[in-house]
C-alpha cells in the first residue's frame, strides 16, 4: 500500500546577515517578544500539515543554543537540526540530506527563508492546497506593480553608481517569495544537478526551472517581507502587530 503523502519544511539559517551590520546573525536579532527565528519557527509551527522543520545551522552557530530553554522551539521534536552550507543552496541540500531516511519522493518539500517571519500561515496554507494539486510545484510570489528599470552601475568613489538604462516592461514580472514548494524527490535532483554544474541557484524555483518545468506561483501577501536591512525590523514588528487581530479571530 503506498504510504500517504507527507509534508516537510527546510529553513536555511546559516547567514550571517553581513548587511543587517550588526554583531549576531539577523535571524537573532530582537523582534516583537521574541527573535527573527523564533517568529519564524512559531508560523511554521501553527502549519498542521508539516511533520517537522529542519533548520539548517552554521556550524559556528551560538546563538542557537541560547533557546534551548524555549520549550516550544528548542526542545520540540518537531525541529530538526542540520549542517548549514556556504550559500543557501548548499544549506537547504544539506536539509533535504536530512530528511533522507523520512522523506519519500513523493513527498513535498517547502523551504522558507529563516528572515521571513511574517509569512501568513493563511498563505501557506493557500501554497499548499493549490500546488498539492500542481504537478510541478510552486511558490508565494507578488504581481510586480512598480515601473521597472534595468540600471547600469559603474565603479565611483565610495561605492557604485547607478544609472537607468532601460525601463522593463512589468506585465507578467512577480517577485519570488517564500515558502516555495516541491517533490522531495524531484527538488532533491534539481538542487543537486544544478550544483553539480556550478549554475547559481538564487532560490529553489530556479533549480525547477533548469529543468524545463515551470512552477505555479501563488499570490501571497506584500507583508511577508525579508529582513535584510536594519529598518526591516521595525516595519516587521509593525507587520506582526497588525496581523494580530487576524490571528486572534481565526482561533475563536
Amino acid at each position: 500500500m503506498r504510504n500517504p503523502t507527507r509534508y516537510w519544511c527546510v529553513v536555511p539559517a546559516a547567514g550571517v546577515g553581513k548587511r543587517m551590520g550588526g554583531d549576531i546573525p539577523k535571524q537573532y536579532l530582537p523582534l516583537g517578544d521574541s527573535t527573527v527565528i523564533q517568529q519564524t519557527l512559531t508560523k511554521l509551527q501553527k502549519v498542521k500539515q508539516l511533520e517537522a522543520v529542519v533548520l539548517c545551522l552554521s556550524s559556528g552557530d551560538e546563538w542557537w543554543g541560547a533557546l534551548k530553554n524555549n520549550e516550544n522551539l528548542a526542545n520540540d521534536q518537531s525541529v530538526i537540526i542540520a549542517a548549514g552550507g556556504k550559500e543557501r543552496s548548499d544549506s537547504v541540500l544539506n536539509g533535504l540530506k536530512a530528511l533522507a531516511s523520512k522523506a519519500s519522493e513523493d513527498d513535498w518539500v517547502l523551504v522558507h527563508d529563516v528572515a521571513r517571519p511574517c509569512v501568513r500561515v493563511g498563505d501557506i496554507q493557500t501554497l499548499i492546497d493549490q500546488v498539492s494539486q500542481h504537478d510541478v510545484g510552486g511558490l508565494l510570489g507578488m504581481p510586480v506593480r512598480d515601473t521597472m528599470k534595468r540600471a547600469v552601475v559603474t565603479e565611483a568613489e565610495g561605492g557604485g553608481i547607478a544609472e537607468a538604462q532601460e525601463t522593463v516592461c512589468r506585465e507578467n514580472l512577480w517577485h519570488a517569495l517564500t515558502p516555495q514548494m516541491f517533490r522531495y524527490g524531484d527538488l532533491t535532483q534539481a538542487m543537486t544537478g544544478a550544483l553539480s554544474a556550478s549554475c547559481p541557484i538564487t532560490d529553489e524555483a530556479s533549480a525547477i526551472e533548469r529543468l524545463g518545468k515551470q512552477p505555479l506561483l501563488v499570490e501571497g501577501h506584500p507583508d511577508n517581507i525579508k529582513i535584510t536591512h536594519p529598518e526591516d525590523l521595525a516595519l516587521a514588528e509593525l507587520f506582526l502587530k497588525q496581523q494580530l487581530p487576524l490571528q486572534q479571530e481565526k482561533s475563536k
